[in-house]
């Protein structure tokens, strides 16, 4: 590759791209928030929530220290991150405390990178995450949903036009800060009924000697207060 081709492809990452018209940010919003509404949609795209879910769980995971051995996601969208490493302490508890907060604060980042019209950066960074999250993926379900999830960035990233590109950009970051709201009450609502008696927040109150409820209002502050500061950011408000 010569200094050309990459001089000219550092610019399209790091160069600013035109946003979209209102009216699309907020169509793209509405979309999102409806792929996260009805049971029989928001079955399949909990698939793209597990994935951030997940990959939060493995993301801290490496940033505290600890071994990643593998990242499996099941079809019925559940899935496992498992680490080693010291059972008790900072790193297990950040670890334990990445999964249902990753999708909010992933889609926080998106929409301050789109604030800033970062279109291309956006795309680029989420397809080089989950190329990273592919090779701890330990099943062949999660492997093809990771893939199939990568590929979709990265063919809109380097063949549709800017517009798609925006439209799918601004879809993505609104599906995360909706996304990143819907399981923290399921998670709510699994526990008053009794069920997930090893969820993330009762983890978390083995871990540090407090009530799993706070940290039940822990994510669920992240994921409100991600989801106002996000739609602030992407409706120029």
């Amino acid at each position: 590759m010569d200094s050309s081709t990459t001089a000219g492809l550092w610019d399209r990452l790091t160069g600013i791209q035109t946003p979209p018209d209102l009216w699309l940010v907020i169509v793209t919003g509405l979309v999102a928030l409806a792929a996260v509404g009805p049971r029989p949609l928001w079955r399949l795209s909990r698939n793209a929530v597990t994935i951030a879910h997940e990959g939060g769980h493995g993301l801290l995971a490496l940033l505290t220290g600890r071994r990643l051995s593998g990242i499996r996601l099941h079809s019925d969208t559940s899935g496992v991150t498992v680490s080693r490493g010291k059972p008790t302490g900072l790193g297990m508890i950040l670890t334990a405390a990445g999964g249902y907060t990753a999708p909010s604060l992933l889609g926080l980042g998106g929409a301050a990178l789109l604030s800033a019209h970062r279109i291309t950066l956006l795309l680029w960074a989420a397809t080089a995450l989950l190329l990273a999250m592919l090779v701890m993926i330990r099943n062949a379900y999660g492997a093809l949903t990771v893939i199939l999830t990568g590929g979709t960035f990265l063919l809109v990233s380097w063949l549709a036009p800017a517009g798609v590109q925006a439209g799918f950009a601004y879809l993505v970051v609104w599906f995360l800060l909706f996304g990143g709201v819907r399981p923290v009450f399921e998670l709510g609502s699994k526990r008053r009924g009794g069920g997930a008696p090893d969820s993330d927040a009762d983890q978390l109150g083995r871990l540090t000697h407090l009530h799993p409820v706070v940290w039940l209002l822990f994510f669920h502050v992240v994921a409100l207060c991600s989801l106002i500061g996000g739609a602030r950011w992407l409706l120029a408000l």
